[in-house]
């Protein structure tokens, strides 16, 4: 599948950044490109996308393993599906896949840790907004606040992805509906060549 050229140029991408950023940076160095709104800040991750955690380390791990295999299968199940849509599991697929190679191989690579084990290099920072929440907010109204993500090029493109998939569900939903639909309907080639024959050995005897 053409589409999984997207997938390989992402991890590629996303691992030469990584490096990178590993080779010429320090923990928590900061390089501001645009002001204090976008930096390159370099942190280590060891939970999921913008530091959220999903319990241990190793079970991290591996249900990203599984996760993105799901993916990839389910990839390969709408190869013939429309082309946003691949387009858009091909982003997620890629970025996972950036990610797991931080998680597998990047705690012995980089000498601080075992295989499975790694953390996800992150270095993309948005510095949003921070301030005091107006009291009018629900839960958080009244308290300060800093919305300050960093990710990387992997967590970017699982964004663009889902963010894909979620605008354009309708139109997806019902193309891959079609094109079953359309499968269904058409009788299998073998068994069109089969009846064929049949007729014409009856019109023989």
């Amino acid at each position: 599948m053409r589409v999984l050229w997207l997938t390989l140029f992402i991890v590629v991408a996303d691992q030469i950044a990584k490096v990178w950023v590993k080779l010429t940076m320090l923990p928590h160095e900061s390089i501001r490109i645009v002001g204090d709104l976008f930096k390159i800040t370099f942190t280590e991750n060891p939970g999921m996308a913008f530091g959220l955690s999903l319990g241990s380390k190793l079970f991290l791990t591996l249900f990203s393993i599984v996760a993105t295999g799901l993916i990839a299968l389910y990839l390969l199940h709408v190869r013939r599906g429309p082309i946003g849509y691949r387009i858009a599991l091909a982003l997620i697929l890629g970025g996972a896949f950036g990610n797991i190679v931080d998680r597998v191989f990047y705690g012995v690579v980089w000498g601080y840790g075992s295989l499975l084990y790694g953390d996800v290099v992150d270095f993309i920072h948005l510095d949003i907004w921070n301030g005091v929440v107006s009291e009018s907010i629900p839960f958080f109204g009244g308290r300060y606040l800093a919305i300050f993500p960093i990710g990387n090029i992997a967590d970017l493109a699982i964004i663009g992805g889902v963010a894909t998939i979620i605008l354009f569900q309708k139109r997806f939903h019902h193309a891959l509906q079609g094109e079953a639909e359309e499968m269904e309907e058409t009788p299998p080639a073998v068994g069109v060549k089969e009846t064929e024959r049949r007729l014409e050995g009856s019109e023989v005897v």
